[in-house]
């Protein structure tokens, strides 16, 4: 699609973002104000308790963020005046009715305005608690589409959700839709309803007053419970169970609301718009990069021949923004699921990651707090599972195991430092567990 239509959908449309603090959404708003300043009006919905606490979420965790100097440089003295005539922000909460909008009059004037709704509300935590997870990805989007169809002159709903919906699926993975109910290891049984149903006796059967649990123990046992049920059906974790599920609620209920599903791999910094280079936060591959970089990371498990799809976050808003125009223009086109990757026309290997870390890193290293640069090595190459149990036990284990045994024999003398050791260890090993699909990756 050309520039210039994409440009014509947006002038004088009225937008609705959920999930308005997110990564994705600021560059999406960034980039929407940037290149069509006569788009009519951007509503974002975040979580506040009301519109003084939204307005302060706004500045303080959007406008003020570096992604928006561009655009601050291009407006001037104008920008603030043209923010307030653009935006609309206001709290709210995907998993509720109505998204938790109170204000009635604001409410029914997106109603009546709204010429597109871009779902960009979940929680991208591998390893969260089971019940923050499948209501925020399972049922906000239920939410978000109920929404939706009292709107009475929408023209699409885009929602984003993730590659990785695939499970652990070898070969070209195609763009096909979650249905309801469809495992991905056969399993039957697999029932939203149900779902919503054990997870509430999970947390009745582990609330304060019925058990001794703490509170961290309580989300523990959440997380733990979340994974149980993604590997039932055949997911390897919480996050993606619960964005398939979120993909079949739509796939089931859209009714004649015209859904479009992007699906992104390994989101990453912008390549080249605003600018190159912007990221907020150490990301899922970041924590890599950084922790490698400061001579913390001396082994990588993983086949060096796998593809690690990463794709930069101004080509997933690219995309966002054309299959709104596109399917905006014409509701009656039969694809409606877009993977956005890199994998296909541009993999990248585990085994280039490891080299372009060492040449980068050797060129420009990083500074340590007394102000001396750390010298990196390549690192140990740990090619499978096997591999990686025998160098924790080696490098961890034994002296874990000899630690127990020297605090008991000193009347718990060292149970600080035995203790602080074994949760380190712990979780390092659930961390592997976690991102383990994703090591040894196989689909394209």
């Amino acid at each position: 699609m050309e520039l210039e239509s994409v440009l014509k959908f947006l002038e004088n449309k009225t937008i609705l973002v959920t999930g308005a603090t997110g990564f994705l959404a600021k560059i999406f708003v960034e980039k929407i104000l940037r290149v069509q300043p006569n788009v009519k009006k951007l509503y974002l919905l975040l979580r506040a308790s009301d519109v003084k606490s939204a307005t302060q979420r706004l500045n303080t965790e959007i406008l003020n963020k570096d992604l928006f100097k561009v655009l601050k440089e291009k407006m001037g003295g104008n920008f603030n005046n043209f923010v307030g005539e653009k935006i609309c922000v206001m709290g709210g909460d995907i998993t509720c009715e109505d998204l938790g909008v109170e204000d009635s009059n604001l409410r029914q004037q997106m109603l009546t305005q709204l010429d597109a709704i871009v779902n960009l509300a979940a929680t991208t935590n591998f390893d969260e608690r089971y019940d923050v997870s499948l209501y925020l990805n399972t049922m906000g989007p239920k939410y978000v589409l109920n929404f939706a169809k009292q709107c009475t002159k929408l023209k699409v709903l885009v929602h984003v959700s993730t590659a990785y919906v695939a499970g652990e699926k070898e070969g070209v993975i195609v763009e096909s839709p979650c249905e309801m109910g469809e495992s991905l290891n056969g399993a039957i049984g697999l029932d939203i309803n149900n779902e919503l149903n054990l997870l509430q006796q999970k947390l009745k059967q582990l609330q304060p007053n019925n058990s001794d649990l703490t509170n961290s123990q309580i989300t523990l046992a959440m997380k733990d419970f979340g994974l149980q049920r993604a590997k039932e059906f055949g997911w390897p974790n919480t996050y993606v169970f619960t964005k398939a599920m979120g993909e079949m609620i739509l796939e089931e209920e859209k009714a004649n609301i015209n859904v479009v599903i992007l699906r992104p791999t390994i989101v990453t910094s912008t390549y080249k718009e605003p600018f190159p280079g912007w990221v907020e936060g150490i990301r899922t591959i970041d924590s890599m990069a950084v922790g490698y970089a400061k001579g913390k990371l001396t082994c990588f498990l993983g086949d060096l021949e796998s593809i690690v799809d990463v794709i930069p976050a101004d080509y997933v808003v690219n995309a966002i923004v054309v299959a709104m125009a596109v399917h905006g223009n014409d509701p009656y086109l039969n694809r409606k699921i877009y993977q956005v990757g890199s994998s296909m026309r541009n993999p990248v290997k585990y085994r280039e990651l490891q080299e372009f870390g060492y040449r980068y890193f050797s060129m420009k290293p990083w500074i340590n707090k007394d102000g001396k640069p750390i010298k990196v090595q390549k690192v140990t190459i740990l090619s499978d599972m096997e591999s990686f149990q025998r160098y924790m036990t080696i490098r961890y284990l034994l002296f874990l195991k000899g630690l127990e045994l020297v605090n008991n024999a000193f009347c718990q003398y060292f149970q600080g430092t035995y203790l602080h050791l074994s949760r380190k260890i712990k979780y390092v090993m659930r961390l592997v567990e976690l991102y383990r699909p994703y090591l040894f990756f196989k689909g394209v």
